[in-house]
């Protein structure tokens, strides 16, 4: 299994998902090697490690682009070879070419049946350790260029999509909507795509115990908290979720909105709050890992994921387990699995602003969406997700 990031050292959702699978895989008594391009600390998981040593790459927390997500301006940057933020910013494509000669190398090395690879920065290790073994190969979509760039793709990133995705054997995408966008955009056969849906992982979620102070004391002035949790760029929809806030606050100023995570747009939103009038009423908080993290799903009343094109979307899973009720787009494959849970088209400011009242304003709503909400997403597991992959690994 190849992929690019595993947790602690994850930018997003593709580490924990990635993560997720695994250990689930390894509970089925799947022998498991999951390659990184490169080792960053020691694992303690059920299955085995490989890294592929990259050469002349320091290991530091800087602001790099060495990241699965990454704006289509700053791809079109690297392209042009003009410099943008990151000490590896000209090197991005040359360090998955690089993984994937590497990864080749590996393939000679460890004996195996199947060759599973997550999203494009992995497909190129998937394709080389196939052409050296002639094992069959699953590419594993858990999001396109299509859906992170709203349409206005990076070609060199689609053409690597694509190309992963006709070599392989079977393409698993992570719900209904990604498989479509696979047929739609990238004119891959249906019969070789499996859709298998994400789970989501409850280490660390300590229900009910408090981490801190959090928005308590806004709460006890009287104020409703809705969170937006996640990426702060152009597929989550955040500039939707600013819009919404607007019209909430012009029929209840006592309502807090906060948008916790980073991203190309994090300033661009900042700015849109202040033409609004609103930025007293929007907290940024950057990115919240942790302890930090789960604070914030427990003090919210909503949860509000207004995405633009969301191939799944584990968030609302987390939020509904820490017993916050979610709104979601839909446009998002989790919408494909969450019944107890509004939902309303991202672009219709109107409909979230309504819905985002009345939650806020009906107690009894909020505590009929979050008790059914959490049962419903205690039954995503990864061990579902783990049995439809072996499925079709046993067809391949």
């Amino acid at each position: 299994m190849f992929g690019w990031e595993f947790p602690p050292y994850n930018s997003g959702g593709l580490g924990p998902a990635c993560q997720g699978l695994a250990r689930a895989l390894a509970a089925q008594n799947i022998e498991l090697v999951f390659v990184l391009p490169k080792q960053l600390g020691d694992f303690r998981e059920p299955f085995r490690f490989r890294f592929a040593n990259v050469l002349n790459m320091k290991i530091a927390e800087i602001n790099a682009l060495l990241v699965p997500y990454i704006t289509s301006q700053k791809y079109a940057l690297l392209r042009s070879g003009m410099s943008v933020d990151g000490n590896y910013a000209p090197t991005l494509y040359e360090e998955v070419r690089r993984y994937a000669y590497l990864a080749r190398a590996i393939a000679e090395q460890e004996e195996h049946d199947v060759i599973h690879a997550h999203d494009w920065l992995s497909f190129g290790a998937g394709m080389e350790a196939q052409d050296v073994s002639g094992k069959p190969f699953v590419a594993h979509i858990h999001a396109t260029e299509v859906d992170r760039t709203a349409g206005h793709v990076n070609q060199y990133i689609y053409d690597r999509e694509r190309e992963g995705m006709y070599t392989a054997n079977a393409v698993a995408t992570v719900s209904d909507h990604t498989k479509h966008v696979v047929i739609d955009h990238y004119g891959i056969e249906e019969r070789k795509i499996h859709v298998v849906h994400n789970g989501v992982l409850t280490d660390g979620l300590e229900y009910g115990r408090s981490t801190g102070p959090g928005f308590r004391q806004l709460k006890r002035m009287g104020y409703k908290v809705v969170l937006f949790l996640g990426r702060i760029t152009i597929m989550k929809g955040p500039d939707y979720f600013i819009h919404a806030a607007k019209k909430v606050l012009e029929y209840d100023s006592k309502v807090i909105f906060v948008m916790t995570g980073s991203g190309d747009m994090e300033g661009e939103m900042m700015d849109l709050a202040a033409s609004l009038g609103i930025a007293d009423k929007v907290i940024f908080t950057g990115f919240l890992r942790g302890a930090e993290r789960l604070q914030a799903y427990r003090d919210a009343d909503l949860f509000v994921m207004p995405s633009v094109s969301e191939p799944f979307g584990l968030v609302p899973l987390e939020s509904l387990l820490l017993d916050t009720p979610v709104l979601i787009s839909k446009q998002s494959g989790v919408s494909e699995v969450l019944s107890h849970a509004l939902k309303a088209d991202f672009w219709d400011v109107d409909d979230i602003a309504d819905k985002i009242l009345s939650v806020v304003e009906h107690p009894s709503l909020k505590s009929e969406l979050a008790r059914n909400g959490k049962r419903q997403a205690q039954s995503c597991t990864w061990e579902k997700a783990a049995n439809r992959c072996i499925q079709i690994y046993n067809c391949l």
